[in-house]
């Protein structure tokens, strides 16, 4: 299997398939295949010998996919960069990508161009060239290739590039496209809610490739108007709808979310954060003859490595929820704090070992040494989840540091901590997760100002909040600031982190 392959060959069987859906763009096979033939022609021509990864810059234009699949025909790596993430994210991510080619589909400040751009005129013209020579297949991405790299969340305030590799996304597939009921049909349509520099969108993407199916993307507007979002939804005929339990939750809080807006639907995959027996319990109400999927996986190595049909059986008399079953090519290993393995249903760090674990961080030696390693062989990844298991069942219990998991984000405390640092008249900063029910629903900032005189009132608050947006994308903005004199201390003198949760209550 070659996903590569894959795709050029749906496009050769059935051109005129939609492999795209976004608002009132679409995208076919054909016009995916001979667009990123012509993109990959460009690049390797221009950048003869060069291997260096390309920024994909956007949010769910057809022109993202043609990119990515451009980039890896001619040898390419490519990072996804969401136009909604702030300025100062993307230029962290540029300045470490040491990227020489950007491909801005929309509009990006000069100020953070400092390579060769590609812009939606540019790639016009190269879609258009009327060339039909198909590009040399030896300068593919080949299976030890970086495919892509997915930048997250870093703990010293600078984001980490992840590196997943084509053997890496194969193995994925592979297991993938066999969950649930997807085998039951050879193709789907499915919902796509994530951005495409979230990995979460790493499955709906790829599955729906490989497949030969649509892919219906939605996009921030349209989540933020759930009335319109229904009216896509229902026109979508989406068969699996693959996204976060909060995003889920948002649409069970409008009782139209049922199987008569989405009648086509037979599977969710839900992976990105913790989902709650009473989300799978109202799914299965509204939608009975749709699958639920749990699955669980960190951006390490590659979207998700277990699964877990959640059943009404399961949802009445297992909670929290299990997260699955390992796909065969990875092994689960729960060790103890000097990375040894502990007893059956001993609670332990969750260490994943095997082909869906990434080679590492792009340019970050140090980062990639403390977190990866190899075990027997096979490269390994401690993911700094706390875990146990029950036979070959794991069941997730949270982070052992301060990373956590929020709408399916992956989140540092202290990547948040640093950046409100940054701002003028802040002497220190404390961020604490609010958990109802288990679940972490909103963050809370707790902010030493240098001045004590400042503006503690709701507008002082919100224009913090605006302040905040300079450094941090809209996900990891707390919810809530609260002012303080000094920060409560336990006994070895550092912050008490539990005396602040206690106040969020």
């Amino acid at each position: 299997m070659d996903i590569i392959e894959t795709i050029d060959g749906h496009a050769l069987r059935h051109p005129d398939k939609l492999a795209h859906i976004w608002r009132e763009n679409t995208l076919t096979y054909a016009q995916l295949s001979q667009w990123s033939d012509r993109l990959a022609n460009y690049i390797t021509q221009k950048f003869c010998g060069d291997r260096s990864p390309v920024i994909v810059y956007g949010h769910k234009q057809n022109e993202m996919l043609v990119s990515f699949l451009g980039c890896v025909k001619a040898g390419h790596a490519y990072i996804p960069i969401s136009s909604s993430l702030p300025t100062d994210r993307i230029s962290a991510i540029v300045e470490s990508s040491k990227s020489k080619l950007m491909i801005c589909i929309d509009d990006i400040s000069s100020d953070l161009i400092d390579n060769e751009v590609l812009d939606c005129k540019a790639l016009s013209d190269i879609f258009n060239c009327g060339c039909e020579l198909p590009p040399d297949k030896s300068h593919r991405v080949k299976e030890d290739d970086v495919y892509y790299i997915i930048y997250t969340s870093g703990s010293t305030g600078k984001p980490k590039g992840v590196q997943i590799t084509l053997q890496n996304l194969h193995s994925f597939i592979k297991w993938a496209h066999t969950l649930g009921n997807l085998p039951s049909r050879k193709d789907h349509v499915f919902l796509n809610t994530a951005p495409f520099s979230f990995d979460l969108s790493v499955m709906d993407l790829y599955l729906s490739l490989y497949t030969g199916s649509t892919l219906f993307s939605t996009d921030e507007k349209m989540i933020a108007d759930i009335r319109g979002l229904f009216a896509f939804l229902n026109k979508s005929n989406a068969t699996v709808c693959v996204c976060t339990p909060s995003f889920a939750d948002m649409c069970l809080a409008d009782r139209s979310f049922h199987n008569g807006l989405l009648p086509s639907l037979q599977c969710f995959l839900f992976c990105g954060e913790t989902l709650m027996n009473k989300t799978a319990e109202e799914l299965q109400i509204r939608f009975p003859n749709a699958q639920v999927v749990n699955l669980y996986g960190p951006t390490e190595a590659t979207v998700s490595v277990t699964a877990v049909t959640i059943d009404h059986d399961v949802c009445t008399h297992i909670s929290p929820l299990p997260v699955g079953i390992s796909k065969s090519d990875c092994e689960i290993l729960i060790m103890d704090s000097v990375g040894q393995p502990v007893q059956e249903g001993e609670h332990g760090e969750i260490v994943i070992a095997g082909d869906s674990v990434s080679i590492g961080y792009y340019g970050n030696t140090e980062m990639t040494n403390k977190c990866f390693f190899n075990w027997h062989g096979r490269r390994a990844y401690r993911t700094g989840d706390e875990g146990y298991l029950k036979g070959p069942m794991l069941y997730y219990c949270g982070r052992l540091d301060f990373q956590i998991k929020l709408n399916g984000y992956r989140i540092e405390i202290e990547d948040i901590e640093n950046n409100i640092r940054r701002l003028d008249g802040v002497a220190n900063a404390t961020v604490v997760p609010s958990v109802v029910g288990g679940k972490i629903t909103h963050l809370v900032a707790f902010v030493i100002p240098c001045d004590m005189d400042i503006d503690r009132t709701l507008k002082g608050t919100i224009a913090f909040k605006q302040k905040l947006k300079a450094f941090l994308p809209e996900y990891m903005i707390p919810r809530k600031i609260v002012f303080m004199d000094r920060f409560p201390t336990n006994t070895n003198g550092k912050i008490d982190r539990k005396a602040l949760a206690r106040e969020v209550k």
